[in-house]
């Protein structure tokens, strides 16, 4: 019978082309539908056309035909669409991505084989018989093309949430892929009929039959598993950490944290990161972070793309980035990727949870400190939702309880929120906005408040250009305020104020080439305004003089281009260069100074003016990206890598860690931009099937024209700061062992680093040398940093869970003795950072308990009961010292030096 059939098709399709219409036509098509189109060609030609609408799309076409044939004018307009055609006996047929054939396939009647053996063609079509099947793409007749581009989305059919690490491949081909953050996937596969599948643990396996004629895009929707398991993990992907080129990358698993015990039971992601090697703080409630040896400010941090300055609450003790809104962070230690840039050591790229677009959910926690709520709205059913979180402070008694008589009168509050909107337009086209507002106030002494806030919004629209090619258009603003007010029983009463605002474009680009190279290119320029300082008198009576610093503005823009080349199945490189350009912009005043002299009114020599946006200095130069890895076998591999970057904006602190009245400024005529460059080494091994990951890395790092400043430097309201600061050079070096467990009753992680960070400030003016000009540690030095990080379930329910930290004490100058000069004793103090203060170690237990797993119940319960600093340990924080009456005496300040319990509840509908 089948045979019949096409013989009758071969027969009929006979008469095809000599029934063609080839007659010339002139017509006009002005905002038309394809529908509209075809009818209007039908009446012309007087033959009738054959279609079902559901093929035809709706974009509005304006098209003019002079003396064209109808094989033309058809051929034209279903360029791009999946529609063919045929012209027989004064009719018009169309078919979906089909071809009707004009003539039957050689050797057609072989059932099985051809003379030479291959498989027949009649046999290949009898397997599109399939039920479901789902096709891909034009059919060209006389195609020789053997692979395509498919691409997708994967969701959870409960909650419609894009799955992240999802296995894709074809069965029986070696074509496989993994879901990215927002579910996607791209893959080239072969033509013809082929087999999608899916794999997630916790997840039932997907089967799709694709008839695959072009390049094309497939969703998938899974749906939960509901098979009764001991254990459900998600992961991203067996061997996953072997298989990238990357090195120094690291992705947090932000719905494990909430087994690790934490300081006063606030689930924290950027605290759980300081567990990791290569990832320090300066000390206990430190803000800032210290990545392979850099400053506090060469870290970027990004929320939804855009900038967040202070990622801290409350000098930080908590994280300003809520936990229950997070749904990814990825630390960039090394192998910055292209598209960012602007620090030296590392980039945290934080995004927000992904919508709920199928039904109403949230979580959040009530703790002794805060209270958290995260809320997922669908406003249309698999078109958008909204997004909305929010924590704040109910009690301030933290600072009261420290054991400082000094703090009685303290206070502390904070509180922040995010907002997103997640809209899919269609199946091309995705619009997500955010935006974030945090606030912190805080009043260490009765006359001295406090304040400082974030405030940021990004858009990013998503655009699939076609199977192998999608671009991201990214704006952002964000922007960072501090204040300080000032009223004692005094006429001295003042309120201070600092802005920095920054505007950014971007426009990020994936082009699929083959399977051999993926390539990532793009542009992006940000513009900063800076207003240094403002201080205004606060009441009528207060003499102080109004006064406010010139403002900053500069402009930073980028090109960048990528490739990730996969030369064999063993070599995988990653070959990146962004050229960056930064220009300080007027209007402004800028000091020239003499050559060979120290930075002073008297080596003042000019003053010159620049107009509005007129370049004062432009810097600039290329930075190289590039990360290779070879695998040893299908679980272990080496991995190499060198990112050179620059840093074109500086935090100036004369402490040792961040603190709120920091000041950033640009680079200009007299200060010059940051400069690193980094080399890595890695081997990574994965043992028990993936359960057990296994790293070393080795890194050296050197930089230029680090920031430092002069003794006893002014920073605040200070017209000429060029006046207080060094440059000089600085090196980092280490090496970094992390084994990690991630399934079973026990898992966890067990990392150890060994690093150093030096800095030199050598000059050949005297004033601006120190140590004689000598490499010597910087004040966030610590060589010895182990972290133990373990949970162990003792049923399904109860589960212990313990956190060791122990890291080398901080360098520290120390005064070494005493002498007279101009009849005053003064104090003589030891080269800087030479000695330290005492180690720091630190052991918190925790008890997790899980509610019921019923899964009719209004909402998902878990209770967290830990003890932060069981052992009790006085770990000082910084080491100081007072001249009494010509007695040197040294004291210590300390946060926690008692243990502190808390109990948290978690909950979840």
């Amino acid at each position: 019978m089948r045979k019949l059939f096409f013989i009758w098709a071969f027969v009929f399709g006979a008469s095809f082309v000599n029934a063609q219409n080839t007659e010339g036509i002139t017509i006009f098509f002005e905002d038309k539908t394809l529908k509209e189109v075809l009818l209007e060609l039908e009446e012309k030609t007087n033959l009738s056309f054959f279609f079902s609408e559901e093929w035809l799309d709706n974009t509005r076409i304006n098209k003019r035909y002079t003396n064209r044939s109808l094989e033309e004018i058809l051929t034209d307009l279903f360029e791009g669409r999946s529609l063919n055609h045929l012209i027989f006996d004064h009719k018009v047929i169309l078919t979906n991505n089909s071809v009707i054939h004009k003539k039957l396939p050689a050797n057609f009647f072989d059932e099985n084989k051809t003379q030479d053996g291959t498989e027949n063609e009649a046999v290949f079509y009898n397997q599109y018989q399939k039920e479901n099947v789902i096709t891909v793409g034009k059919q060209v007749e006389g195609s020789s093309k053997e692979t395509y581009s498919l691409s997708g989305i994967v969701t959870s059919d409960n909650n419609g949430e894009p799955l992240k690490g999802l296995n894709v491949f074809v069965q029986g081909h070696n074509a496989s892929t993994t879901t990215d953050n927002n579910g996607y996937y791209e893959l080239l596969v072969p033509s013809g009929l082929i087999t999608l599948r899916t794999h997630l643990l916790g997840f039932n396996d997907e089967v799709k039959d694709i008839l695959v004629y072009g390049d094309g895009s497939v969703d998938i929707s899974v749906s939960d598993s509901a098979v009764q398991l001991d254990e459900v993990v998600v992961e991203s992907s067996i061997n996953d950490n072997v298989r990238q080129a990357e090195v120094g990358v690291v992705a947090l698993d932000v719905a494990g944290i909430k087994n690790i015990p934490v300081v006063l039971g606030e689930r924290d992601v950027l605290k759980v990161a300081i567990s990791l090697p290569g990832i320090q703080t300066t000390g206990e409630g430190a803000a800032g972070f210290n990545v392979r040896g850099g400053r506090a400010d060469q870290n970027l941090f990004l929320l939804d793309d855009a900038v967040i300055y202070t990622p801290s609450h409350f000098l930080g003790f908590f994280s300003a980035i809520n936990p229950f809104a997070t749904g990814s962070v990825d630390i960039y230690k090394a192998s910055i990727p292209v598209k960012y840039g602007g620090r030296l050591s590392s980039v945290f790229d934080i995004k927000s949870k992904e919508p709920n677009y199928k039904k109403f959910s949230g979580e959040g926690s009530i703790g002794p400190i805060t209270g958290n709520l995260s809320l997922q709205i669908p406003l249309k059913k698999e078109k958008s939702s909204l997004t909305v979180a929010g924590r704040a402070t109910y009690s301030d008694w933290i600072l009261r309880s420290l054991d400082e008589e000094d703090l009685s009168n303290s206070r502390a509050s904070f509180y922040d929120g995010i907002i997103k909107y997640d809209h899919i337009i269609n199946d091309k086209n995705k619009l997500q906005a955010t935006g974030y507002y945090s606030d912190d106030r805080f009043s260490i002494t009765s006359d001295s408040i406090f304040s400082y806030n974030n405030v940021l919004a990004s858009i990013k629209w998503s655009h699939l250009f076609n199977d192998k090619n999608k671009g991201d258009l990214i704006v952002t603003n964000s922007q960072y305020t501090y204040g300080i007010e000032y009223d004692a029983e005094s006429n001295g009463n003042f309120d201070f104020d600092y802005k920095i605002n920054e505007s950014q474009v971007k426009l990020n680009m994936k082009y699929l080439h083959s399977k051999k190279h993926t390539f990532d290119y793009g542009v992006s320029s940000k513009l900063y305004q800076i207003e240094p300082g403002n201080i205004q008198p606060l009441g009528s009576e207060s003499i102080v003089t109004p006064r406010q610093l010139e403002k900053e503005k500069g402009l930073e823009s980028a090109v960048y281009f990528s490739d990730l080349f996969e030369v064999n199945d063993r070599l995988l490189l990653n070959l990146g260069l962004r050229y960056s350009i930064f220009s300080a912009l007027g209007p402004r005043f800028q000091n020239v100074y003499a050559e060979g002299l120290p930075k002073s009114e008297s080596s003042l020599i000019n003053t010159l003016e620049f107009d509005n946006n007129e370049a004062i200095k432009t810097y600039g130069g290329p930075e190289f990206r590039l990360s290779m890895r070879y695998s040893l076998a299908q679980d272990m591999s080496i991995k190499a890598g060198y990112s050179s970057t620059i840093q074109y904006i500086h935090l100036l602190s004369s402490n040792t860690t961040i603190s709120p009245t920091d000041i950033w400024k640009l680079s200009d005529l007299n200060t010059k931009p940051q400069r690193a460059g980094q080399f890595s080494l890695g081997l990574f091994k994965n043992l028990d099937d993936g359960n057990i990951e296994l790293s070393l890395e080795g890194y050296y790092k050197r930089m230029d024209d680090i920031l430092d400043y002069k003794v006893g430097a002014e920073l605040i309201l200070n017209e000429n700061i060029e006046q207080q600061l060094l440059q000089g050079e600085g090196k980092a070096y280490g090496a970094e062992f992390l084994i990690k467990k991630k399934r079973g009753n026990l898992s966890g992680w067990l990392g150890y680093s060994y690093s150093r960070a030096m800095l030199k400030l050598n000059s050949n003016i005297p004033q601006e040398r120190i140590n004689n000009g000598a490499f010597f540690p910087a004040n966030y030095d610590k060589p010895h940093d182990i972290s133990l990080v373990m949970n162990y379930k003792l049923t399904k329910r109860y589960s212990l869970s313990t956190n060791f930290v122990y890291q080398t004490g901080r360098p520290i100058t120390f005064p070494v003795g005493k002498f007279t000069f101009g009849g005053s004793e003064q104090v003589a103090y030891s080269d800087r950072n030479r000695f330290r203060i005492p180690d720091y170690y630190r052991l918190d237990l925790g008890l997790n308990i899980e509610g019921n797993h019923k899964t009719k119940k209004l909402a998902h319960s878990f209770w967290n009961i830990s003890v932060y600093n069981v052992l009790g340990r006085n770990n000082p924080y910084s080491v100081f010292f007072i001249n009494d009456q010509g007695n040197i005496k040294a004291y210590k300040t300390s946060i926690f030096a008692i243990p502190v319990p808390t109990i948290t509840y978690n909950f979840k509908f």
